[in-house]
């Protein structure tokens, strides 16, 4: 929910799914969930959903990281201020599967898109 409100917004074309311990929640054009484990069962309960990707802040990313079968991370070779991060990972569990990069000319940094499979 915290992730949702710095947005601002649902994030367009896509299923948006917020995760809060208000029970009585409700945000127009969002599924709120109470628990990790409700999500997870939702999704196996529904054929036409294929991904579910999870967005910040660390508790949430602690929350699912025990049901990921990938990672999609992006790396930003500079450092910035921050209060979220990403769970440490046991690398050697994980196999790099394909990895982009580029140049971001406004911040003058370079960028990595990498994909990580279970092993």
């Amino acid at each position: 929910r915290k992730t949702f409100d710095s947005i601002g917004r649902p994030l367009p074309n896509r299923k948006n799914i917020v995760l809060s311990k208000n029970k009585s929640l409700k945000i127009d054009s969002v599924e709120v969930f109470n628990s990790a484990e409700d999500v997870i069962d939702s999704y196996k309960n529904n054929s036409e959903q294929k991904d579910l990707y999870v967005i910040g802040g660390t508790y949430i990313y602690e929350l699912f990281f025990e049901y990921c079968e990938y990672l999609n991370i992006t790396y930003v070779d500079k450092e910035y201020l921050g209060d979220a991060f990403f769970p440490k990972v046991d690398w050697n569990k994980w196999k790099l599967i394909s990895e982009e990069s580029g140049f971001n000319d406004k911040e003058e940094v370079n960028f990595y898109f990498r994909d990580y499979e279970r092993i």
